[in-house]
């Protein structure tokens, strides 16, 4: 059996079938996406979901989905599925599934009377298209097959209802049709591999309703265009590959063209193949500004601190440091102009957070150790300087260095850390003045440069920095270690966050730290007592005030408890990080065993990849974005150091 196989049993039974989503991207910002039985439950679901700049920065959804029926002697078997507003599933497709793989390409096995049909997902690499392939494995001779084409051409964030203003019309593509519903959309083409019909009937599908939005607090029904269907014959043994896309392809190389894709997938064997899979989901392709990582599908875009934060566990610890300078030469390119105080030429956000050239620093640091002090001094060592010198020189809007060395920032107007839930305006939680992690990792940052640039041409910096670190090792004690062992989340003035948080695990988990031996463990024991999951570690122990490990709920409840006892697996990364440091050999046993709690993930959410954040408490499940970068980075990263421990 395959590892991303699933047989009848648990295909037609709907409670288990509905919760585990599929997720094909293009690496262009593209993406199919649904539940394993072709059922929407969310608006960002579709078969072709592509962005679209002339119209704004969102996704839209052009083809939501494609009904197949199969016709033999007469009678109709229709192979889709849809939920519709009381409950009601229809046309019930799932009960004639036999089997579902999806080790390699997603690959549904449909069995209707004596004729079982093949069906094969791709989405081509690059190109906004989608291809599918149909086999008649059995069947009878006279066997027809219909396709039902559901409309949607609307943002991700909207829904579409029946409305005067579509535009039915359409024209003739190869062995195909283009349409294009609303004004400023592009064309779609919607071709096969073999000639066909198709037979115009327009009809709105009404009251087809989304789950998932449902649990989320927002609406949750819309109605979908059909224009009519394409008809053709098929005999056992055949394939016809249908495309979906913004341009007209020639049919004739279509099966090609599938072929060629599916040989360019790896397979999905295993857990460490699944993240690697899902690594690659997170690679963005911009024509005109260069590479990038993803934050999460299905509706985050590229964030720089996220970015930094993934960056090389989805990259150098799956040997792809070619990847990483391809993403580091774009963010330099970003870095620079915010610098000079230019507008950003790149696609990424939030480049003003406070931390972000902390995290770049550390995101060098882990290349040096891949690849070697030289190398990184060549690419990265006038970068380091030039980030270095910005915030000594007190050129950050939000990053001061202070004279006993630490850096301040401020955040009781606006959120600036990645606790950045933002309600009313204001920050939920308005971590503000010396935040831990900051300088956890200001310390480690100025202490790699001054390791790194020491032989360099760098002389007074590097002695800038080791009179800085001395001063912040100090301070850093003298402000966050506390009486009862672990450290304040942040200090301002006389503002003291005595939260248990698991920001201070960065404080034992980075390669310089300003603690000693003895604090560091205190830490470490205090985040397996309080914040310790299966699924990472919690936002906040539950003996805090405020604990709530359950984020479900309208959008507002949701944002209110976002970081207030969720798990977030990435920050378990950084856990696993600090144990193995500190305790060596001694606790590799333990760790396999937390891992084990993210590989039943990939077959139980998202197939092959990790979600954004858990439930804090029993049975901690997986909610948010259904796959998110810095988690399924945390992993691989962790999943690389156990190697290197183990040898």
């Amino acid at each position: 059996m395959g590892y991303l196989k699933f047989e009848k049993v648990l295909m037609t039974n709907l409670q288990d079938s509905l919760p585990r989503e599929l997720l094909r991207t293009n690496r262009s910002g593209a993406y199919a996406c649904s539940t394993i039985v072709d059922c929407n439950t969310r608006t960002y679901h579709g078969l072709l979901v592509v962005p679209i700049p002339e119209l704004d920065d969102e996704n839209h959804v052009l083809l939501s989905s494609l009904d197949p029926t199969v016709i033999q002697h007469g009678a109709a078997f229709n192979l889709g599925l849809h939920k519709y507003q009381g409950g009601d599933f229809s046309p019930k497709g799932h009960k004639y599934i036999r089997e579902f793989d999806c080790d390699k390409v997603p690959t549904t096995l449909y069995r209707v009377g004596n004729a079982i049909l093949r069906k094969e997902v791709v989405f081509q690499h690059y190109e906004d298209r989608i291809l599918i392939r149909y086999t008649l494995v059995e069947g009878a001779p006279q066997t027809i097959l219909q396709f039902r084409p559901f409309l949607a051409f609307r943002s991700v964030k909207e829904f579409t209802h029946e409305n005067a203003g579509i535009n039915k019309d359409f024209h003739n593509a190869e062995n195909g049709i283009a349409t294009c519903l609303y004004e400023g959309y592009p064309q779609l083409f919607m071709q096969f591999s073999k000639a066909n019909e198709f037979h115009y009937e327009p009809y709105w599908y009404r009251g087809l309703e989304y789950p998932k939005e449902q649990e989320r607090g927002y609406n949750s029904t819309e109605d979908l265009y059909v224009p009519g269907y394409f008809e053709m014959k098929i005999r056992k043994g055949e394939s016809i590959v249908f495309s979906a896309s913004t341009s007209e392809i020639k049919t004739s190389g279509l099966k090609r063209l599938f072929d060629k894709e599916v040989e360019a997938r790896q397979p999905r064997d295993n857990f460490f193949h699944c993240l690697v899979n899902a690594a690659h989901q997170f690679h963005n392709r911009k024509k005109t500004s260069g590479r990038y990582i993803l934050a999460g599908y299905p509706w985050f875009k590229c964030r720089a601190r996220d970015q930094f934060i993934a960056l090389p566990g989805l990259t150098l610890s799956i040997g792809e440091s070619d990847y990483f300078e391809l993403v580091m030469a774009t963010a330099e390119q970003g870095l620079r102009e915010f610098m000079e105080r230019k507008d950003l030429s790149v696609a990424i956000t939030e480049m003003d957070k406070p931390d972000v050239m902390l995290w770049c620093i550390w995101a060098i640091q882990q290349y040096a150790k891949e690849v070697g002090t030289e190398q990184c001094i060549e690419k990265y060592g006038k970068l380091l300087h030039d980030l270095l010198t910005y915030i000594i020189d007190g050129k950050h809007p939000n990053l001061l260095l202070h004279d006993n060395g630490l850096v301040y920032a401020e955040g009781k107007n606006t959120a600036i850390t990645w606790m950045n839930a933002m309600l009313d305006g204001r920050p939920v939680n308005p971590r503000s003045g010396y935040i831990v992690e900051f300088n956890a990792l200001w310390y480690n940052d100025i202490r790699f440069a001054a390791e790194l640039l020491r032989n360099g041409e760098t002389a007074e910096l590097v002695e800038q920095l080791d009179t800085i670190a001395t001063n912040c090792k100090e301070s850093f004690v003298k402000t966050f270690v506390n009486q009862y062992g672990y450290l304040y989340d942040y200090v301002d003035g006389n503002m003291v966050d005595w939260s248990v948080r698991p920001n201070m695990i960065l404080a034992a988990a980075l390669d310089y730290s300003p603690l000693e031996q003895n604090q560091k463990k205190n830490i470490v024991d205090i985040c397996t007592r309080e914040l310790l999951t299966p699924k990472g570690l919690r936002s906040l122990s539950p003996k805090s005030e405020g604990f709530t490990p359950v984020c479900a709920g309208d959008n507002n409840y949701r944002t209110r408890i976002y970081h207030q006892g969720t798990a977030w697996p990435w920050l378990g990364g950084f856990y696993l990080e600090a144990c193995m440091k500190l305790y060596k050999r001694t606790r590799l046993s333990f760790i396999e065993r937390q891992l084990v709690g993210y590989e039943d993930e990939t077959i139980t959410h998202c197939l092959g990849t990790i979600p954004e954040y858990f439930d804090g408490n029993p049975p901690y499940k997986g909610r948010g974005a259904i796959s998110f970068a810095m988690n399924v980075a945390g992993i691989l990263r962790t999943l690389a150091l156990l190697e290197k421990y183990k040898y």
